[in-house]
């Protein structure tokens, strides 16, 4: 009697490699989304700097108004004019940002003006988690002294008060 010659795989034998292609995925995913949130994390921190360095420049560009009234004044498409309604400070991704839209590195900020005597005396910026324990797990937030404070339960809106954003611890 004569033996064919066996070709190919055996059902049994696909069987175990997928089974164990799933464990190492079911391992690594996890790790990966973990990564992916911290870059998140550390983008938001460093863009409420940028934020921060934006009012500032903004304040001492146009002292009549204070600081900027809204995010959205901070940006603008080159060539810009450099007015205060479109100041071409900060990167328009950053200033388009907004609550309700896709964000930026899956966090959405904020930037308000805090009138006092019809000048922008102060300011407030926060970002959150566009999608809280997807994109982030903290939220972000500065004022006018330059202080960046940071809330471990991440989600809702940015920040929009002094006060509210005075409650943040300040990082060290």
């Amino acid at each position: 009697m004569r033996r064919s010659k066996q070709l190919g795989f055996s059902l049994i034998e696909l069987l175990i490699v997928v089974a164990i292609i799933l464990i190492i995925a079911a391992i690594a995913i996890p790790n990966l989304l973990r990564a992916r949130i911290a870059a998140n994390e550390a983008s938001a921190a460093n863009t409420i700097r940028q934020i921060v360095s934006a009012e500032i420049n903004y304040y001492n560009t146009y002292p009549a108004v204070g600081y900027a009234p809204l995010l959205t004044n901070l940006g603008g498409t080159l060539p810009c004019g450099g007015t205060p309604a479109l100041a071409c400070m900060l990167d328009d991704s950053v200033a388009q940002a907004l609550p309700g839209t896709k964000g930026k590195q899956g966090y959405q900020f904020q930037a308000t003006g805090l009138s006092s005597a019809g000048v922008n005396a102060a300011f407030v910026a926060g970002g959150t988690p566009v999608v809280s324990n997807m994109t982030g797990y903290r939220n972000f937030c500065s004022t006018d002294d330059g202080a960046l404070r940071i809330l471990n339960a991440g989600g809702g809106a940015p920040v929009t008060t002094s006060a509210g954003c005075q409650a943040y611890p300040v990082t060290q």
